[in-house]
Order: structure tokens, then sequence, then C-alpha cells
């Protein structure tokens, strides 16, 4: 499988569940989910979507709703893909930015 036509791949899926998200999902107010990355194998079987949200204490929140929405949000993207195999959904809390945040504040204390 080449990697250019994973790389199309996960491109389609992310607009696609961009829009997925936007439209179906239902979060509280003031809580605000970006894609930071898709990540699908190489054998197109499993798609791990790694997800930042804001505010970070929302983090359990969001992700037992995503747990709770994952058949709907992922028969939605069966619908608007025409491919085989349809890749299995599973989502992942992106920690680069408190990552980021922990390094900068050690360098800070260096200073």
């Amino acid at each position: 499988m080449s990697s250019l036509r994973v790389t199309k791949i996960n491109t389609l899926i992310h607009k696609h569940l961009a829009e997925i998200m936007e439209r179906e999902l239902s979060l509280k107010k003031g809580v605000f989910i970006t894609i930071a990355k898709i990540d699908t194998s190489r054998d197109l079987r499993y798609t791990r979507m790694f997800l930042s949200i804001f505010p970070e204490k929302e983090t359990h929140y969001v992700s037992e709703t995503l747990k709770k929405e994952l058949s709907r949000i992922q028969k939605n993207l069966y619908a608007k893909l025409s491919m085989k195999p349809l890749p299995r959904l599973s989502f992942e809390i992106d920690k680069t930015a408190e990552s980021a945040d922990k390094v900068e504040k050690i360098l800070k204390g260096l200073f």
C-alpha cells in the first residue's frame, strides 16, 4: 500500500470527520474539539483520530461523549466514503500541547 494513498485517505477522512463532528456532535457550550491528526493503518482497517480539547478540564466529558456517539459518527463517515475496507475509528487525546507547556515551564525555570 502506497504511503501517498494512505496520506490522501487521511486527508479525506479528516475532512469528513470534521464536518460530521461539527454538524452532528452536540457538546457543552464553550467546549471545542480540534482534530490534530488522523492516522490510518497501512491496511486501511483502522483509523486513529487524535483530538485537542479546549478547555483541557473537559477532556473526560468529551471522551465519554465520543464513546457514546462513536457508532453514529462511524456510520455517517461510512456513508460518505466509497472505499473498501472501511476503517474502524478510535479516538485518542492529543497530549502535544500539554507536553509543550510542561517543557516551556521547565525552560522558563532554568532562566
